[in-house]
Order: C-alpha cells, then sequence, then structure tokens
C-alpha cells in the first residue's frame, strides 16, 4: 500500500517539472506579448505619419484644382458674354499668358464647338490642331453640366507629357454648346511635390479621381503607373461603404508590395489622395531590435529549461532509489498474494526464488513444487528462445521490461497460452539489476476467442465458405507456390444466372438458400485438401484448384454446373430449362512460364465466364473455348 509520504515524494518531480515548464512559459508568453506591443505601436505611429502625410496632399490637390477651377471659371464666363468672334479671340490670346501665373498650370486652351482651336498659352501653330476626338470634349458636348470636369491623364498634344485635364462646357447664347474651356497639370508637378515627404524608400503617395483612375504617384517619373485603372481594387469595390478618409492596410496591386495606407477623399472634388509606407520598412527596425531580444529571452529560457532539467533528473534519481529501498524492505510487498495472476521472482540463475498461490491455477503445480526449480520449465520448445532472449536482455540492463505471449505446459490441462510482463529489480546498495519480477496470465480463453475472430473475418457468414479476402490470401500464396514448384494453377468462377429475377421473383430468402445450395455442391466437388473454394462476392463464387491442368479443371467446372441441375430448384424466369443454372468459366496457368502475377489468371477466369454468359448461360467456358456439354440437363 502506497503511504501519503510516498505519494508526496512520487509526485515532488513533476511538481518540479512543472514548475519550470511554467517559468519557460511564462518568460516567452510575456516577451511575445511585449514584442508584439512594440509591433503595434511601431504601426501605429506610422499610421499617424501617413494621415498627416495624406492630409497635406488633400490639401495640396484640392487648393490646385481650386486655382484651376477659379481660372476656368472666369474664362468661361468671359467667353459667355463676348462670345468668340475674332476680335474676342484675339484679345483672349494676349490675354491668356497673363492667367498662367503659376508653376501649377501646364497649359490654358479654348476649342471652339467644332474641338478647333481658339486660342492657347502655348507657343505653337495650332491653327490645323483639333480636340473633338478627346473624352473631356466629348463629355461636354453630349451633356449640358456647366461644373467643372476633372479628366483622365492624358498625353499633351502640344509637349507629349503626361498632363491631367480640368475643363468646363462654353454655352453660346442660346444654351447650345459653343466650345470647351481646358486648363492642363503636368503629372510631373505633383510627382516633385510628393518627393518632399519621407515615407521611406518603398513608400507612395498617390492622386486618384473618383473613378479610381490613377492620376499621379511618387517616384513614377516615366509615368508607368499614371492613368491605371483601379477601380475593381479592394478599396472601390467597397467604397461606399467606407469613410471619407481612414487608414487602409492592402497589398498594392501596381507592385504587390504589402502597405500601410491612409487614404482621403476631397470633400470639394472627385478626388482621392493615397499616401503609404511598405509594412517591411515600417517593420524592419523593430524586426532587428525584435530579434537581438528575442535572441537574449531564448538564450535565458534554455538556461532555465538546462537547469531545470538536471534538477527533476536529481529528483527521479533519488526518488528511484527511495522507490528500491521500499520494495526491499517490504520483501516484495508489491507481489499480490491474492492475485488471480501467477507473480514470481526469477534469480540472476533463472531459479524461481518466490512464486504466488496463483501458481496452481497457472501450471497445476504448488509454489512448493515450482521453488526452486527453473523458471523456463514447461514453455513449449517453439517458444523457449524469444523467452529466452527477452530474460537474457532484462538481466543485461538492456531494457527494463518485456512483455510477450507464450504456451506453457499445465499438469492437467495440457498445454495452454499464457502471457508475462516482465520487469527488473535492483539492488538497493549497489543498482545492479539482481533479478525479473515475472507476472503471468492464462490467456488460453481468450487466444481461443481471437482466433475464432480470424476465422470469423475469413469466412463468408452466408454461405460458410470463405469470403473474398481469404480467397485473395489464398490465390497470393498457391500462385507463388505454383510458381516455385513448377506446377499448374486453375481456377473456376460460378455465377449463378439470372439471380435477382431469381430473388425478385421467390425472395431474398429464398435467394439465400438458392446460395447456400450452391455453396455445399462447390464444398462437395473440392474435394482434395489443397482445392479452395469461396464466395466472390454476391451471386459469384470462386473455386481454385491446385496442381490441375485445363481437362482437370473443365471436369470439375462440369460437374458443378450438372450437379446445380441436379438440383432441380425451380427458377421460371431462366428459360429454357425454368431451374436455377450457373455459368462457369475456367482458366488455367502455368505460373513458372509467365512474368504475370495471379491477376492474370482471374482476368482469364472472369473473361470466360462473360463468354458463357454471352453464348447462352448454363455452360462452362475454358480460357475463351466454349466446351459443347451434353444437353441431358435441359
Amino acid at each position: 500500500m502506497v503511504t501519503s509520504r510516498e505519494l508526496g515524494k512520487t509526485r515532488l518531480p513533476l511538481w518540479a517539472a512543472g514548475f519550470v515548464v511554467l517559468i519557460c512559459v511564462t518568460i516567452l508568453g510575456l516577451s511575445a506579448w511585449r514584442e508584439w506591443e512594440a509591433r503595434n505601436a511601431d504601426l501605429r505611429n506610422a499610421e499617424i505619419d501617413v494621415a498627416n502625410v495624406a492630409h497635406s496632399l488633400i490639401q495640396h490637390a484640392d487648393d490646385t484644382f481650386e486655382l484651376a477651377d477659379t481660372i476656368l471659371v472666369g474664362l468661361v464666363h468671359r467667353l459667355e458674354l463676348d462670345g468668340t468672334g475674332p476680335d474676342t479671340i484675339t484679345k483672349l490670346q494676349a490675354y491668356l499668358p497673363t492667367r498662367k501665373s503659376s508653376d501649377r498650370i501646364r497649359g490654358i486652351f479654348v476649342y471652339d464647338g467644332t474641338g478647333r482651336w481658339l486660342a492657347t498659352t502655348e507657343r505653337l501653330d495650332f491653327s490645323k490642331l483639333n480636340n473633338s476626338d478627346r473624352e473631356y470634349f466629348q463629355r461636354h458636348r453630349d451633356s449640358p453640366d456647366a461644373g467643372t470636369l476633372i479628366g483622365r491623364p492624358i498625353k499633351s498634344r502640344s509637349g507629349g507629357q503626361w498632363i491631367i485635364t480640368a475643363s468646363r462646357r462654353i454655352n453660346d447664347s442660346d444654351g447650345g454648346f459653343a466650345g470647351v474651356a481646358l486648363l492642363t497639370i503636368d503629372v510631373s508637378y505633383f510627382v516633385k511635390f510628393y518627393e518632399r515627404f519621407d515615407i521611406g524608400p518603398n513608400g507612395s503617395a498617390s492622386l486618384l479621381n473618383g473613378s479610381g483612375i490613377m492620376l499621379a504617384r511618387s517616384r513614377d517619373e516615366s509615368g508607368a503607373f499614371v492613368g491605371r485603372d483601379l477601380s475593381d481594387a479592394p478599396l472601390f469595390r467597397s467604397w461606399k461603404s467606407r469613410p471619407a478618409a481612414a487608414v487602409y492596410y492592402f497589398k498594392s496591386p501596381l507592385d504587390g508590395v504589402a502597405r500601410l495606407s491612409y487614404y482621403q477623399r476631397s470633400s470639394r472634388y472627385p478626388l482621392m489622395v493615397l499616401a503609404s509606407k511598405s509594412q517591411d520598412d515600417v517593420l524592419a527596425p523593430w524586426r532587428r531590435a525584435a530579434a537581438t531580444r528575442m535572441s537574449f529571452v531564448l538564450g535565458l529560457v534554455l538556461l532555465i529549461a538546462v537547469i531545470g532539467y538536471y534538477l527533476v533528473r536529481q529528483l527521479l534519481q533519488r526518488q528511484r532509489t527511495a522507490q528500491a529501498l521500499v520494495a526491499k524492505e517490504a520483501n516484495f510487498r508489491l507481489l499480490a498474494e491474492q492475485s488471480s495472476d501467477m507473480v514470481t521472482r526469477i534469480g540472476l540463475d533463472n531459479r524461481l526464488l518466490y512464486v504466488s498461490p496463483s501458481c496452481v491455477r497457472i501450471t497445476g503445480r504448488s509454489a512448493e513444487e515450482l521453488l526452486g526449480t527453473s523458471a523456463l520449465a514447461g514453455i513449449h520448445a517453439d517458444d523457449m528462445e524469444r523467452v529466452e532472449q527477452a530474460i537474457a536482455a532484462l538481466k543485461k540492463g538492456e531494457a527494463e521490461e518485456a512483455r510477450f505471449v507464450y504456451r506453457q505446459r499445465h499438469r492437467d490441462r495440457g498445454e495452454i497460452w499464457a502471457e508475462a510482463a516482465l520487469h527488473v529489480t535492483v539492488a538497493s546498495d549497489s543498482g545492479v539489476v539482481d533479478g525479473v519480477v515475472a507476472v503471468v496470465r492464462d490467456m488460453t480463453e481468450q487466444k481461443d476467442l481471437q482466433d475464432r475472430l480470424a476465422s470469423l473475418a475469413t469466412t463468408d457468414g452466408l454461405t460458410g465458405l470463405a469470403n473474398r479476402r481469404a480467397f485473395d490470401d489464398r490465390l497470393a500464396d498457391e500462385w507463388a507456390r505454383a510458381r516455385r514448384d513448377g506446377t499448374q494453377l486453375s481456377l473456376l468462377l460460378i455465377d449463378v444466372d439470372h439471380f435477382k429475377k431469381f430473388n425478385d421473383l421467390y425472395g431474398h430468402l429464398a435467394g439465400d438458400a438458392c446460395l447456400r445450395a450452391l455453396a455445399r455442391i462447390l464444398s462437395a466437388q473440392a474435394r482434395r485438401p489443397a482445392d479452395f473454394a469461396a464466395r466472390y462476392g454476391g451471386e459469384e463464387f470462386a473455386v481454385l484448384l491446385p496442381n490441375t491442368g485445363p481437362e482437370g479443371c473443365a471436369e470439375v467446372g462440369e460437374a458443378i454446373r450438372q450437379a446445380l441441375h441436379d438440383l432441380a430448384m425451380l427458377h421460371a424466369q431462366n428459360p429454357p430449362s425454368r431451374l436455377v443454372t450457373a455459368s462457369v468459366g475456367g482458366a488455367a496457368a502455368l505460373p513458372s512460364q509467365t512474368a504475370m502475377d495471379s491477376s492474370t489468371l482471374v482476368a482469364a477466369a472472369d473473361r470466360a465466364l462473360y463468354a458463357a454468359k454471352e453464348s447462352g448461360r448454363d455452360r462452362l467456358v475454358m480460357s475463351g473455348q466454349v466446351i459443347p456439354w451434353p444437353a441431358k440437363t435441359a
């Protein structure tokens, strides 16, 4: 019986190990939490930075387009009052350069209702130029809206660079379309302005219109990104459900970089700015610092774990020593005298030093008769070597326990099956192995049950024949044996004709009785010890005939077919005999002369069975040849 003191000693190493693990997990958890908070703090600071940049960018964009809008409003008002006659245009041509007073404005243009150039700030011959094909011109021509239109970026016809257009419709005195006033802004103007902001080596600042068209982007001197349609990006797909300004994490469809950004829509114009930083740039300092800090933490945890390991190891060693002393002093108190299992102690010379009273049930002999005798006496010769090896390994210290099942001689019952669980014992003073304790249990009933279960696993429950699993195993064995011995191997496949109709007509009970009757015929015809009959599946059966050629196979197959006829079981839907009949396919092989496996024999017999059915059923076919047996059963 284990005392509370001994139980406390047993639990002590577990408590120590648990405490060490708890400390290590706590340190790692706190460190991970701290690093996560540091990471989030860096991201929040970056969010504030990009938000400030976005506020500046949208203010700049609003101011720029407000200036353009003011110029266009004044220009259109003047043209609608004075008209577009030659005198007005001459004055306007002299007036326009004075309005280009800022580097924000690239050029100012006036077109008539056909798209012909009337006036511009550009110094070029525009007498033959026409802009009626431009999208903004067509929009104004087709729509009476008098507001300012911010168009897509286009290539300038006067300078060839990317420009952003702002335009307004000019009406005549009747309200009809009289032309377009256009103001252009260089994309490079925005790009240069965006370069003033420090948003990291992979950061970007972008200006987009309300339709998701890229108007300008930092670090894009070549204009590779200008004009890109990003309306299908997640930000624009869910545009209506989003606030006017917010932090936005995304993977850029332009360069594939994971970005932390802040977008803000203009309250006055259909514009949006997007200031973003690369997440890798933002988190790079944190990663370097975190790697250093975590390396230190992992080193500390590893040191604690090593120290804890040696502490627990020492406690375990002391516990084992204490347990060995308790076992010695109690003189085998762990040996259960009243146990139904036989408990023995075996010395280094294999002699029995102790035997529990249950030895009478296991061996039929009393403890007094067995003490001092060999522990190996009565073990079956076929199991002796295995048992000796296990005991020897225990005594050499190669293992601490072993378990095996073997056959044991009983004085009255003959041979029984037994299971032995062996554990080593050690001397309390030196810790050296001084013997083995064995617990032996009678396993005869359990072994018989296992054998019966194994038999059930290979037997068909309806017919009592072997099942498909047993047939496959037997076929593989016989094929290997025939290949080794150079003998022939034959196979018959038998299938009841129109069995489904029989079942439907007479019922499943009659169908089961029919299959059992055929199984009895197969068992009777498979006379030799090596012959093997099995239910192959459903109403199909198989007979394996080792050391049998085609003639013998055909003889057995016809005997089976004829025997089924002789039973004269009625089958009204099986003409012409109106009796239960079977189609038989047979095949023979000489495995030693073929490189194929056993599946070829099954395939050949299956083809023969198919041929028998195709030839009219109620007949035998051997390997593709229909054998015309006498029709005495008709």
